[in-house]
């Protein structure tokens, strides 16, 4: 089964609603809850960053019966140092962001506790994407 979604930067209200999605699908298809809160985690951090630091993007999600693929793009920025970037408690969020409560510098590292493979490519000036997979056990 395979979703799609826009990332419409310019929406805070609708800023998570592919993760909340995807927790909706997998929940119907009797995925258990351990698995989709891994899945539900790591795609809303990933959504996230896409929508604050990249300028809104690409929600690409594809369940079978062994895992959940999922691939969030951005066209923002990039990230300039992924090493960096991957510490826990490392954020470039501004302090606008900081005030609703995002910034934690928790976003790759949430996210790469959640996923079973996770591959990020990026650069700067090219955006960011983010490969993400779960296994369904």
């Amino acid at each position: 089964m395979e979703q799609h979604y826009i990332i419409d930067d310019s929406n805070f209200d609708m800023a998570g609603e592919a993760s909340s999605s995807t927790k909706r699908t997998l929940t119907k298809l009797g995925v258990s809850p351990a698995i989709v809160k891994r899945v539900a985690i790591a795609m809303y951090e990933a959504e996230i960053n896409a929508f604050i630091h990249g300028g809104g993007g690409e929600a690409f999600v594809d369940i079978d019966q062994d895992r959940v693929y999922i691939v969030i793009k951005d066209q923002g920025k990039g990230i300039p140092d992924l090493d960096l970037a991957m510490q826990e408690g490392w954020s470039t969020a501004d302090e606008e962001v900081r005030k609703m409560g995002f910034g934690a510098g928790m976003g790759l590292p949430n996210i790469r506790k959640n996923t079973d493979e996770l591959n990020i490519i990026t650069a700067p000036g090219e955006g960011t994407e983010v490969q993400m997979t779960v296994r369904i056990e």
